[in-house]
């Protein structure tokens, strides 16, 4: 969770994923911001929070050049292009063609770490390129109009795949798509085999759905059905990740899983929210019938709560939802995450949580243990995106996936009740 600060000892600041990845490589933020055009983080915050204009590119050969520059720096010694020796050049592993090394030395050094990595890394630097596609509008391809089995029987990929009659056709569609081509005609690096690519096109569209599809999961979980009565969804700690590209529909797979429902409205909350179509005030009650509606409050959880759920001029939750809270990563974050987690407990509010490693749950479990919180399950999701995701400041680190692990909680252990 983030605080609405980003001042130098705030319990959170925004700078933390630049700052991390400044701490792994060095000059590394510069490289980005340089890439950008942009002077400083605060005017790339300004940038991607639609505060000012988004990054505009000569063309796409452009585009993706400058993406890929962020990447290069030597994977063993993190030597960055401007550090190196007249003598040096950054080559790329000829496997992966993800990462970099200044020399044979490095590479040679670096390859007892890297072989365990290589071949995933060759999918992240695929599924880094086929993401684009998410902003082309080519994906993700629709899915079926309405699950032919109720939410609770389906719990996992394969039995929800098995409800899509036309997504292979759909997928493979994707293929060849103009924007495909136009992809692969402008950055410089060979285009993959079809079936590679239709593996990618599969991964990201994964990703997307694994958000919705946890939502389900948690639902069923906690045995609620908005068929029953309207229900309101809080999504707290909501960031980049969920309002990037927001559209209005992202969660119309809510009325898939549930045709007929009273209503559904899913509140995104965190400070870290971009502007965008979902960034709306919530409703005060329930949704319109068979529909979802998506609204979203730019700030920490808690401040929500008191400011609009408290004063009835928003609805609240049935379920909480939060994707990768991170409050496992240092004492700033959990310190801002600590009261929203003792006033979901507080509230006995069914409270569901997602992560990207068993290292980030087992963590996670153990700082609400030591809070006397009340868990209630805790494991491997069924919903786990399939595409694998990289420290891109620590590229031999094992990978993650979004919404691979999961815990839930409501309430608070007898023994801090008695």
């Amino acid at each position: 969770m983030a605080s609405q600060s980003s001042a130098h000892g705030s319990v959170f600041s925004n700078h933390t994923g630049f700052n991390a990845m400044e701490s792994n490589v060095p000059g590394l933020g510069g490289v980005l911001l340089d890439q950008l055009n942009i002077k400083d983080y605060g005017e790339y915050r300004e940038a991607v929070e639609g505060k000012t204009k988004l990054i505009s590119f000569k063309n796409y050969k452009e585009m993706f050049q400058k993406m890929e520059e962020t990447f290069k720096f030597c994977s063993r010694c993190s030597k960055l292009p401007d550090n190196l020796s007249g003598a040096e050049t950054l080559k790329r592993c000829g496997k992966c063609l993800n990462v970099y090394y200044c020399s044979k030395v490095c590479q040679t050094a670096d390859w007892p770490d890297h072989k365990k990595a290589c071949q995933k890394l060759r999918l992240v630097a695929i599924d880094r390129l086929v993401e684009w596609l998410m902003f082309t509008g080519d994906l993700p391809v629709p899915t079926e109009p309405q699950w032919s089995r109720p939410a609770a029987e389906v719990g996992s990929w394969e039995a929800w795949l098995a409800l899509q009659g036309g997504f292979d056709a759909a997928l493979d569609g994707v293929l060849i798509s103009p924007n495909m081509d136009t992809l692969w005609s402008n950055v410089e690096r060979p285009r993959p085999e079809a079936a590679d690519l239709r593996d990618s096109v599969w991964r990201v569209q994964s990703e997307f759905l694994c958000r919705v599809l946890t939502v389900v999961a948690a639902l069923t979980r906690f045995g609620l059905d908005p068929r029953d009565k309207p229900l309101t969804i809080h999504l707290a700690g909501a960031s980049l990740n969920e309002s990037m590209g927001a559209r209005l529909t992202d969660y119309d797979e809510l009325n898939r899983a549930f045709p007929g429902h009273q209503g559904v409205e899913v509140v995104l909350v965190g400070p870290e929210l971009v502007d965008g179509p979902v960034i709306r005030p919530p409703l005060k009650a329930s949704g319109p019938e068979e529909k979802v509606y998506i609204s979203a409050y730019k700030g920490l959880y808690h401040n929500f709560w008191e400011e609009l759920v408290e004063t009835e001029k928003a609805a609240r939750p049935d379920l909480v939802v939060g994707f990768h809270p991170g409050f496992h990563a240092n004492p700033g974050l959990l310190e801002g995450w600590m009261p929203t987690l003792m006033l979901l407990s507080d509230y006995n509010i069914p409270t569901f949580f997602s992560m990207f490693s068993n290292a980030e749950l087992q963590a996670s479990l153990a700082i609400l243990h030591d809070m006397e919180i009340k868990v209630l399950a805790s494991g491997p999701s069924p919903f786990s995106s399939h595409k694998p995701e990289m420290v891109q400041s620590c590229p031999n680190k094992p990978l993650v996936y979004c919404n691979s692990s999961f815990l839930c909680y409501q309430g608070m252990l007898e023994s801090a009740t008695s």
